[in-house]
């Protein structure tokens, strides 16, 4: 297949063309920079939402709930989900795909996952291009779930149009929501798994958290709704919570979004190359500075001088090379 001719398909909103786009972006190759100019064309139509939220609070349940909630409104919906990578083997499970397979015969549903490849902050390198190339491809929603632990939950602020955090009753997670400052980048909080006990405590310590911070008629307080999300309740609050924070926003709002959005996609390609020439630089570098023949500071200055080496695709991860929509 041409590049001309895979670049027209993709802008025809030919799901198999999207699937193979992403492996070119994800795979830093040259051949998705044109694909990439398509679908800036097309971006800022599509309502990006960012799902987080610590492990196990049911974020990829939401997230299919949330698909069959706008599916049922007639919304085209594409998920980028992205997953941790074993730091030891490098692997990871993708296994969001397996919990939203109810909709691989859907058209309207496109569902991708991601490895973070030991990312700074759990996003990819790539992931940015990724979630440029579902937006440009024509659907009405994306939605971006993380892995939910350590930088990703801040970095995907800087990600997507809103951020949705998710919570359960279980655990305390109002109150470490609160302690690790999550709080200040959520648009909108799902309790979820509502019908557990400790519901309405955990609600309760969330407004509470609100009411200690400095706001004023101009600051946009997060909703809090509560969602059980395995019997599909309470989605509907929270899709109508997201559009209210959308209308607040505006669209001087939105393009301050899309501008940091852009930022962290430079950022992320910048970072993502500079270690990649500290691991392709000599071991003897980092020999002499265990030795204390260098310093760290002399050695870190050496690496950004040296030439950098030409580009190479990065690993390949399983099932990327597949053209099926939920590739």
């Amino acid at each position: 297949m041409t590049a001309s001719h895979l670049r027209d398909r993709y802008r025809s909103g030919d799901p198999r063309a999207l699937a193979r786009a992403i492996t070119l972006a994800e795979s830093g190759l040259e051949d998705a920079r044109p694909l990439l100019r398509a679908a800036r064309e097309h971006q800022g139509r599509a309502v990006v939402v960012g799902v987080t939220g610590s492990p196990g609070s049911g974020k990829s349940t939401l997230t299919d709930a949330l698909i069959a909630e706008l599916r049922g409104r007639g919304k085209r919906v594409a998920v980028l989900a992205v997953d941790p990578s074993s730091p030891y083997s490098g692997g990871a499970i993708l296994g969001d795909r397996i919990r939203m397979l109810r909709w691989h015969a859907d058209d309207g549903v496109f569902v991708r996952s991601l490895a973070s490849r030991g990312a700074l902050g759990g996003l990819s390198a790539h992931t940015m291009q990724v979630l440029a190339l579902m937006e440009g491809a024509g659907f009405d929603w994306v939605l971006m779930e993380t892995v939910g632990v350590g930088q990703s939950e801040v970095d995907i602020a800087a990600a997507c149009d809103h951020t949705l955090l998710v919570l359960t009753p279980a655990g305390g997670d109002g109150v470490q929501a609160f302690k690790a400052g999550i709080m200040e980048i959520a648009d909108v909080i799902a309790v979820n798994k509502a019908d557990l006990p400790g519901a309405d405590r955990t609600v309760r310590e969330l407004m509470a958290a609100q009411g200690l911070g400095a706001h004023d008629e101009h600051t946009w307080l997060a909703p809090i709704r509560r969602t059980t999300a395995s019997q599909g309740e309470g989605i509907d609050k929270v899709i109508e919570a997201i559009e209210q924070h959308r209308q607040w926003q505006g669209d001087a709002g939105l393009q301050i979004r899309r501008e940091r959005r852009a930022e962290f996609e430079v950022r992320s390609l910048v970072q993502e190359r500079l270690l990649r020439r500290a691991h392709e630089a000599s071991r003897d570098l980092y020999a002499r500075v265990a030795r204390g023949e260098l310093d760290a500071d002399t050695a870190a200055d050496q690496l950004l001088n040296a030439p950098a080496a030409p580009d190479s695709p990065g690993p390949d991860l399983p099932g990327t090379d597949s053209l099926s929509p939920l590739a």
